[in-house]
């Protein structure tokens, strides 16, 4: 099978998961695409917004589309409701002891599965947040001296409420940075609100009965085909550039890692994927340069909270825009 049999049955697939997402799903493709983004880039997602927005609905739906019956190919799904009296334990599992084995067993978690909604993830202690960080960063969880590892395919997808609510910790920035993008879900239109309400009967129909479209193979072939996604050497410099750029500007306090830069070369590539492209676009550069790495950083003022990194991406685009690269594959 060539290269093009392979971007049309790509295509196809990522098709079907997007029709699928919104049945139920409606006005939000932007934001259903970013988190698909997220699950081909091998990555997590976190997205924020006031409650009932359909921050919840959308994972559940994502959830729901590729979840299924694990002998007939399908994944996992855990939910996990984080509150202030949640521990560790209740994510990571815990040491049981059999009366009959007369030794202590392990009693897996919620974080064994292969799609995890991790919902109002800031309503848990810092010290819960933190059960994540080894099985988003390395696929693995250790317990004392046993390390467990987890499937090869592991996606969070966490919601949170602006952190500005009663009840709310912020998440720690080594949390933050384990999650590829973050994005605000945000309202629905007006037309598409008023469509919400007059059908919401039959999108919550929807919601209960959605099929599952895609298998865990599909996923693992998704993933492939998005590293295989070609990107211009120029694009790479402007990641590249992008990142240090954040590291000696004085208006910011915690800049972007090496880390940061091959997660936006990887959700770069895995977005060309869901647009349909086997190449990455500079427009593609400029759409994820916000939620990639937005949240990894710490800004010294609100005023470059909310301005620096747009000056900072729109002189790297002035760059990239007097090179005229052809951004397709010769």
């Amino acid at each position: 099978m060539n290269n093009d049999n392979h971007l049309q049955e790509a295509m196809e697939k990522i098709q079907a998961l997007v029709e699928n997402m919104g049945t139920v799903i409606k006005g939000k493709q932007p934001q259903a695409e970013f988190v698909i983004t997220a699950l081909l880039a091998k990555g997590h997602i976190l997205m924020e917004d006031n409650p009932g927005t359909g921050k919840t609905v959308m994972a559940k739906t994502l959830a729901s589309s590729i979840s299924g019956n694990a002998e007939k190919g399908g994944t996992v799904f855990k939910r996990i409701q984080f509150t202030p009296d949640l521990l560790p334990m209740d994510l990571l599992g815990t040491n049981i002891f059999d009366d009959i084995k007369k030794e202590f067993i392990f009693k897996k978690g919620p974080l064994f599965c292969n799609v995890l909604l991790a919902d109002e993830i800031n309503r848990a202690s810092p010290k819960v947040q933190s059960a994540l960080l080894e099985c988003m960063a390395e696929n693995q969880i250790t317990m004392g001296e046993t390390t467990y590892k987890l499937e090869n395919l592991f996606f969070a997808i966490a919601t949170q409420n602006p952190i500005e609510m009663e009840g709310t910790y912020p998440l720690p920035a080594a949390q933050l940075d384990r999650f590829f993008l973050k994005i605000h879900f945000g309202y629905a239109d007006d037309a598409t609100e008023l469509a919400i309400y007059k059908n919401y009967l039959d999108i919550q129909h929807h919601l209960d009965h959605i099929q599952q479209v895609l298998s865990l193979e599909d996923i693992l072939f998704l993933q492939n085909q998005a590293e295989a996604v070609y990107i211009h050497p120029e694009l790479i410099t402007a990641v590249r550039n992008l990142v240090i750029s954040t590291r000696v500007n004085p208006d910011i306090s915690l800049p972007a890692s090496t880390r940061s830069g091959i997660t936006f070369l990887k959700c770069l590539k895995a977005f060309a994927l869901v647009k349909g492209r086997q190449y990455v676009t500079e427009n593609d550069f400029k759409t994820l340069a916000r939620p990639v790495l937005h949240h990894r950083l710490i800004f010294r003022t609100k005023d470059a909270k909310d301005k620096l990194l747009e000056m900072l991406l729109d002189a790297e685009l002035n760059r990239l825009n007097k090179l005229a690269i052809q951004a397709e594959p010769a």
